[in-house]
């Protein structure tokens, strides 16, 4: 069954008094493009997360949203630069002498110096936190891709309502050129006894000539056929369970270049009515295809 490029999916895990929140949303994208946005702190947990939508989404533009509510699962800690400190205070003491100062180095000055303090953090309930960030992630996910499976059926319907449409337009032309023949062979053969003014029997074989190299000129036949097993390919595709958004593409552009065809080999105003329909039909149908994973 089809699946949308579309989806979103939000999940909230609860570690004590903290609350771990994962947002997935996932659009449209020629690959599989995962982005991630999660405190500095849980970044080692980054891959572990792309591997969860890796094992279960094929294509589009992945973003991952982590973020942390309430208690810290990490302790912070400011450590001291010592060795800055002492570079620091020897240079004052040196800048001291050089000019003749008076006064006392005092820790208010040291503060305030940069590069003195760091500050770190460290965890604390590292496998708690692991545990309760993949389970938001692994709900998240299949929300995820419920999401986008509810979106690929209706986009499976749609498609399959404008093929039918497509195909029906497709045997309009089918019937529509003997048609044209006809028309074009009475056509000739009127304007030939109002030049003559019937003083002259008009030539069937040069009346069938003329009319030969017309349908010889815009003959579609072959185009139609080759629509046709586009159209049951496509139909087929649907069917596959598997990623066919990239093999759909193809289809339809197959579809495109054969209707461009029979567009420029049409000499008839209805023809080319249908086929301006046509493709504008399966100019939709190719809008749609680019949301299928």
């Amino acid at each position: 069954m089809l699946k949308s490029m579309t989806g979103y999916g939000k999940s909230t895990v609860e570690v004590g008094e903290t609350k771990v929140h994962v947002e997935i949303r996932s659009v449209n994208h020629r690959f599989l493009d995962i982005t991630t946005k999660m405190p500095r702190s849980l970044l080692f947990l980054e891959d572990r997360l792309k591997q969860v939508v890796k094992g279960r989404l094929s294509r589009g533009r992945v973003d991952i949203f982590v973020t942390i509510e309430g208690e810290e699962l990490f302790e912070k800690k400011i450590d001291v630069n010592w060795e800055i400190v002492d570079q620091y205070l020897v240079r004052l003491k040196d800048i001291q002498r050089r000019y003749d100062l008076t006064g006392d180095i005092s820790i208010d000055m040291v503060s305030k110096l940069d590069h003195v303090f760091s500050e770190k953090e460290i965890e604390t309930d590292s496998d708690e936190l692991k545990m309760a960030l993949l389970e938001a992630m692994d709900d998240a996910a299949t929300q995820l891709v419920e999401m986008r499976t509810k979106e690929g059926h209706e986009l499976y319907e749609d498609l399959e309502e404008r093929i039918a449409k497509v195909r029906s337009w497709l045997s309009s032309l089918g019937e529509r050129r003997p048609m044209v023949i006809e028309e074009y062979k009475e056509r000739i053969r009127t304007r030939v006894e109002e030049y003559t003014k019937e003083q002259i029997r008009p030539d069937e074989t040069k009346i069938l000539q003329e009319v030969a190299l017309l349908a010889e000129k815009g003959d579609v036949t072959e185009e139609l056929t080759r629509l046709q097993s586009h159209f049951i390919q496509f139909e087929d595709t649907l069917s596959i369970e598997e990623p066919v958004g990239r093999r759909l593409d193809f289809i339809v552009q197959e579809m495109h270049r054969e209707v461009n065809t029979i567009g420029s080999k049409s000499n008839d105003s209805k023809m080319t009515e249908m086929v301006v329909n046509l493709k504008s039909e399966i100019e939709k149908v190719k809008e749609q295809v680019q949301n299928v994973e």
